[in-house]
């Protein structure tokens, strides 16, 4: 690894640590951001020189919070430092902060910094905007290109989410272990939704999103080191694992969407599955169930299966059902129905989502699952008008193009041939 490699992977690896200590010190996302970047221009020019230090984090944190420092003297000549309660009355001296930091420290910090992006008084999108820039440390532009939005639209976003946080008064003291629970559920929940919204990119964007599946990765593996005995992180690590293991195999050369049961599983990432499986089992060891296991150990069944007819369906139904029981949702119900035609038939899964019409009014994929049980039943007329529906709903124009391509089969054959569902619990 090159020495500017080396200094890129160390500032990347210590960002949430140094960002956290630093939002500590000064209290303001501008600050501890502006400190952290110009500790990373010193360390461009010092660490090659003089090689790494000790203790990556610590040297960004005391480097960047003595730059702060002299730009606030510079920006206030006539006006005394914040007092004590805006900046840390911690110890100048660089033999202190050179050493390692307490471990308690770092996991405080970083935990706050998290939670604050995911503040419940930000929206979903704003949430993991703000992540991606504090917590990974993305540009604008990066964001908005996997957004699909303007540069400037995504830095009115950002701008919003740091003034409602500033508005919120968020506390910085450490939180006590009563809270960590709550605020460690609400940091998972904030680190699946980036992950989701790579993973949800259709074969034209996957390129341009599929960084944030990885980044997920990244930030899921951070917390993972912070709360190594959870299960349900745990859980949420192998599940995006397992799931991230078949992005090679998601779409054709053209983009289209390829079913789960016809993806090429030789082009399944063996190494994420072979670490997501360990993980699970672990997890599951603790006999402390939660969402993120159960849908993990889903996405084992359908690792472990060499080819779709091995894969254990029954099993699949039965975990769904816990899930629909632990965390009720109408697309639970209707990702299980799926399994339900495998064991008991169309039939039996088209009169378990046929409820959801009014819940699910506006989800395509509500759509293309019901337009394919009644395409299986050779109810013909009533699948081309609930697939014309999941067109009309499609989110990407691969979505689009896979119900188009049922449609054809429709008015070329005249009676279905092999159709399956278009929504199994995971693609």
């Amino acid at each position: 690894m090159t020495d500017v490699a080396w200094i890129d992977a160390a500032l990347t690896s210590a960002r949430p640590q140094a960002v956290g200590a630093l939002l500590r010190y000064f209290r303001d996302l501008d600050i501890a951001e502006e400190a952290f970047q110009n500790a990373c221009l010193r360390a461009l020019k010092s660490w090659p020189q003089n090689g790494p230090p000790r203790d990556p984090a610590g040297w960004l944190i005391m480097v960047g919070r003595n730059a702060a420092i002299d730009d606030i003297r510079r920006g206030r000549k006539q006006e005394p430092l914040p007092e004590d309660d805006a900046i840390s009355d911690l110890d100048d001296t660089e033999e202190a902060l050179a050493e390692r930091l307490d471990g308690s420290h770092y996991r405080d910090d970083i935990l706050r910094l998290l939670f604050i992006c995911c503040h419940p008084e930000l929206p979903a999108t704003q949430q993991i905007a703000l992540a991606l820039r504090i917590v990974s440390g993305l540009t604008v532009k990066q964001i908005a290109r996997a957004f699909l939005v303007s540069d400037a639209a995504m830095e009115q976003r950002i701008t919003r989410a740091k003034a409602r946080v500033a508005d919120a008064e968020v506390p910085f003291e450490a939180p006590g272990a009563a809270e960590r629970a709550g605020r460690l559920s609400a940091v998972a929940a904030m680190i699946y939704l980036i992950f989701n919204e790579g993973y949800s990119a259709s074969g034209d964007t996957a390129d341009i999103r599929n960084p944030l599946c990885e980044e997920a990765i990244r930030l899921a593996r951070l917390l993972l080191r912070l709360f190594q005995n959870e299960p349900e992180i745990m859980g949420l690590m192998a599940l995006l694992l397992l799931q991230h293991a078949r992005a090679a195999a998601r779409f054709d050369a053209d983009g289209g969407l390829i079913l789960l049961e016809d993806q090429d599983r030789n082009l399944w990432n063996q190494t994420l599955i072979a670490e997501g499986l360990a993980l699970i089992d672990k997890a599951m060891r603790h006999r402390r169930s939660g969402p993120y296991q159960i849908q993990a150990a889903i996405a084992a069944l359908h690792a472990r299966a060499a080819k779709p007819g091995d894969t254990d369906w029954k099993q699949i139904d039965l975990l769904y059902g816990a899930l629909e029981v632990m965390q009720p949702s109408p697309v639970v119900t209707l990702n299980r129905a799926v399994a339900v035609s495998k064991v008991r038939g169309s039939e039996a899964a088209l009169e378990m989502i046929e409820p959801l019409g009014e819940r699910l009014s506006n989800y395509f994929h509500f759509f293309g699952v019901r337009g394919a049980f009644l395409m299986q039943l050779g109810r013909h007329d009533e699948a081309r008008v609930a697939f014309d529906r999941a067109i009309a709903l499609a989110n990407t124009t691969a979505e689009a193009a896979h119900i188009r391509m049922h449609l054809d089969r429709l008015m070329r054959e005249g009676r279905p041939q092999g159709a399956r569902a278009d929504k199994s619990p995971a693609n």
